[in-house]
């Protein structure tokens, strides 16, 4: 009878710590991005400008109920 080699984690382990990554850089560009009023010149902004904000912040608020439990993500 032939064993299976027990199983391990190390490829998730490996794939988590590469995916944590990728979004620790995305909240980093984000958060200087959003320092700098998000690229908006206050002399230009316009209703266009407040829509896109809009729309990152629902995109975001998705992601932040769903990380959290929030929302449409209550338990």
């Amino acid at each position: 009878m032939t064993r299976k080699p027990a199983r391990t984690n190390d490829a998730a382990l490996a794939a988590f710590i590469a995916k944590k990554a990728e979004i620790d850089a995305m909240l980093a560009r984000l958060q200087a991005f959003s320092e700098d009023h998000f690229g908006a010149d206050p002399e230009r902004l316009n209703w266009a400008d407040v829509g896109s904000l809009e729309y990152q912040a629902h995109l975001l608020k998705q992601i932040s109920d769903f990380t959290f439990g929030a929302g449409e993500h209550a338990a």
